[in-house]
């Protein structure tokens, strides 16, 4: 295949040694499958500011520390210079984030470096070699469900014990490899210190998997890790090992309680739809 544009400078450099497919295309950037040396990997091109939106970006990016005061100003008077500043810190969060969690033990595709803008990094495959599936693609027994769902809540209390949360974490950016799910997708990871809508984000995230699960284990559709893992969180207490119940008592007094119980329901009817969707289209094949 022609080689895009992006991936040239890593071809001239010696990064990778060629092109082999596109993986995906995306509103942030399009992967491709690519090989270095005997290695296949994928890398990550990020298209530009141009091409994509900005819309709702401050609401993740609010408590994110920028490396230079210079910068600071400039993103804050959203001057050009500031813009493509912004674009760079985008960029850059998703690369630091992810060498950060795998430092933690957070299993994510593992980073091999960022070089000119394009981010080099593990191709997660399933035990066929080929490119791993969604979570959202893949058929569950109840069993697996619920394994499935222990891991990943301890993946999320790993990146909260780090002060990250995801931000869109859901079953469309979790791939299934043989030893069990992968998480991607981190350029609108937040701080859980720094950010006000951090709660909100954590316990979305936690409601996105629980609800996909629950198609299979319908018992965790009545557990609250989200719920029980920010209330350690806030109180200095959780740990990556901390072991959690899935049972949190409700403050009925909390005035955003009503919220949170449209959030988890919205998200379980979102589920549902996206099942019975995949079963009409598996009736007309």
């Amino acid at each position: 295949m022609k080689t895009p544009a992006g991936l040239q400078a890593l071809i001239d450099d010696g990064v990778i040694d060629g092109v082999v497919r596109p993986l995906k295309s995306g509103k942030e950037a399009s992967v491709y499958v690519v090989r270095a040396g005997d290695d296949i990997r994928c890398a990550k091109v990020y298209k530009d500011m141009a091409q994509r939106s900005f819309r709702q970006r401050v609401q993740y990016q609010e408590g994110r520390k920028v490396r230079g005061s210079r910068e600071a100003r400039a993103i804050g008077k959203a001057s050009k210079y500031g813009r493509k500043q912004q674009e760079t810190a985008w960029k850059n969060t998703e690369v630091d984030a992810l060498y950060q969690l795998r430092d933690a033990g957070v299993r994510v595709p593992h980073p091999y470096g960022y070089f000119h803008g394009v981010l080099v990094m593990e191709l997660v495959v399933d035990a066929d070699g080929h490119s791993a599936p969604r979570l959202a693609e893949v058929e569950l027994s109840a069993d697996q469900a619920r394994e499935f769902h222990r891991f990943l809540v301890r993946q999320v209390v790993r990146m909260l014990c780090v002060g990250l949360i995801h931000g869109d974490l859901s079953e469309y950016n979790v791939l299934v490899a043989p030893d069990g799910p992968v998480i991607i997708d981190f350029p609108q990871v937040v701080s859980a210190a720094g950010n006000n809508a951090a709660r909100t984000m954590l316990l979305r995230d936690v409601n996105n998997l629980t609800a996909s699960l629950g198609r299979w284990a319908p018992e965790l559709l009545e557990t609250w890790y989200g719920e029980e893992m920010w209330a350690l969180f806030e109180a200095g207490e959780l740990l990556p090992d901390s072991e959690l119940t899935g049972v949190f008592v409700h403050d009925e007094s909390a005035p955003d309680l009503d919220a949170v119980r449209h959030a988890i329901n919205d998200a379980r009817e979102e589920a549902l739809i996206r099942q019975q969707g995949r079963e009409a289209a598996a009736e007309a094949e």
